[in-house]
């Protein structure tokens, strides 16, 4: 089933780069989009008043409507035109994100990222068509279309962090409104002007290529602890602001950047590429199950592994599901599906083990904190003081990192007792620290064995160059 044929010119160069660029934004935004909350997730679980588990519906609604509605959005986009499908998307995800911006609650916050999927959805595999007439060739098309995707997924948390800390967390969906739109006048003009290859439609639609996009199943499973946990353990369990912790993840984005020119002069063939990403996102999982201290330091190395892993295998996977393989929209569509229901998935293991974590710490670090209390050298009144704040402190965000901070902020207690009151909740945050990191490493360790799964589908993979 070769699409050579497809090989072909279209128009000069020049008149192609600002509508592959276009498109290549609307894909990277929409992926983006998959996780582009997750920084934000403390500050919208605060606004809400809600649990770490009803939050997580912000990232899994997305991810579970992109995952189901990718193959039929294809099919509809295979069957008809598809930039005027793609424009119908964008339109549909620009409404939605408004709706996302204004939510005056979560319910309705998670119900417009439903909607905002199913118009992304449109959006990314309309765009693979449109990328391969834009670029005039059908593997530069795809392989734009996959490189957006990854950088788009590796960046969406880090940008996001920035706009949370900037401004709110609402601002992540105002600044997308008008980027999508910026496309609509480059969707329009394609109308009626893509060439499809039409002649395996009947034969070959529903046979996607199973091992590369189980493979990017279970990757993606694992990814979701590399985003939703580091990022849930850097704010809520070490208390560093969004900014911070953005600027500390970027590692991730980074590495998986560079992971293609570093690795590319290699040559090495798909089934190397899949294995060794896997390797390496296990490794650098299992570095963050077993981090030695509360340090954003530690972090660096770990991240860096994920990230390297992430730019070398879902790129490489993604290639081998699209290769030779028509109607390549429909087979993007099922590398997308693949994708975000290894999301879905990863969140769905994941989001119990380490919520039920959290729970199993709270005894032993209401002891903890009962002991520090008491052996501190205060007066017995401002001991039973802080002792009352704190259980009141615990209680509210049970289930959650317990912020101690501010039965602190509003306690007054003489001069004398301030350097003692200061050494208290500098002991009581390293203890919840701790704790924080005890709890969330039997999560990353299952992740880790989430992308070792991803070793068996890779190592059946054909070894075939990408060049």
């Amino acid at each position: 089933m070769s699409s050579d044929r497809i090989e072909r010119p279209t128009r000069p160069p020049g008149g192609r780069t600002g509508a592959v660029a276009a498109l290549s934004l609307a894909v990277a935004v929409v992926l983006g989009d998959s996780g582009v909350v997750t920084l934000a997730l403390p500050e919208i679980l605060r606004d809400f008043g809600a649990g770490v588990g009803e939050v997580a519906w912000v990232l899994i609604a997305f991810n579970l409507v992109l995952a189901v509605v990718a193959v039929p959005a294809a099919r509809v986009c295979v069957r008809g035109d598809p930039a005027a499908v793609t424009t119908v998307g964008l339109i549909g995800f620009a409404l939605a994100t408004t709706v996302c911006a204004v939510a005056p609650s979560l319910g309705v916050l998670i119900a417009a990222r439903a909607i905002q999927a199913a118009g992304g959805a449109i959006v990314i595999v309309g765009s693979l068509e449109l990328l391969v007439e834009a670029t005039g060739r059908e593997r530069a098309g795809a392989r734009r279309w996959a490189a957006a995707g990854v950088a788009g997924a590796a960046l969406g948390p880090v940008t996001g962090g920035l706009l949370t800390w900037a401004f709110s967390w609402r601002s992540i969906f105002v600044v997308q409104i008008p980027v999508v739109l910026l496309v609509l006048p480059t969707a329009i003009a394609l109308r009626g002007r893509v060439v499809r290859d039409r002649g395996n439609l009947d034969t070959s639609p529903d046979r996607p290529h199973v091992l590369a996009n189980l493979a990017l199943a279970l990757l993606s499973a694992a990814l979701t602890a590399a985003l939703l946990l580091l990022v849930l353990l850097l704010v809520d369990g070490w208390r560093n602001s969004p900014a911070v912790t953005a600027v500390a993840v970027t590692a991730v984005p980074v590495a998986a950047l560079g992971a293609g020119p570093l690795f590319r002069s290699m040559r090495a063939g798909t089934r190397s590429e899949a294995v060794a990403g896997s390797v390496l996102i296990a490794g650098g999982l299992t570095g963050l199950a077993l981090l030695p201290g509360a340090e954003l330091a530690w972090t660096i190395a770990p991240q860096l592994l994920v990230g390297l892993g992430l730019g070398l295998s879902v790129d490489s996977l993604t290639a081998a599901a699209l290769r030779d393989r028509v109607p390549r929209a429909l087979h993007g569509g099922w590398t997308i599906s693949a994708r975000h229901a290894g999301v879905v998935v990863g969140l769905a293991i994941l989001t119990p083990i380490f919520t039920a974590d959290l729970r199993h710490a709270e005894t032993p670090a209401k002891e903890a904190i009962a002991s520090l209390v008491l052996d501190a050298p205060l007066p017995a009144s401002t001991k039973l003081e802080l002792a009352d704040r704190l259980g009141h402190r615990l209680v509210a965000e049970r289930g959650r990192v317990p912020d101690l901070r501010p039965a602190f902020k509003t306690l007054r207690v003489p001069a004398t007792q301030e350097h003692a009151v200061a050494a208290l909740e500098l002991a009581l945050e390293d203890q919840l620290k701790r704790a924080a990191t005890s709890a969330f490493r039997t999560s990353f360790l299952v992740a880790a064995g989430l992308a070792l799964l991803a070793l068996l589908p890779a190592l059946a993979l054909s070894e075939r160059s990408r060049s």
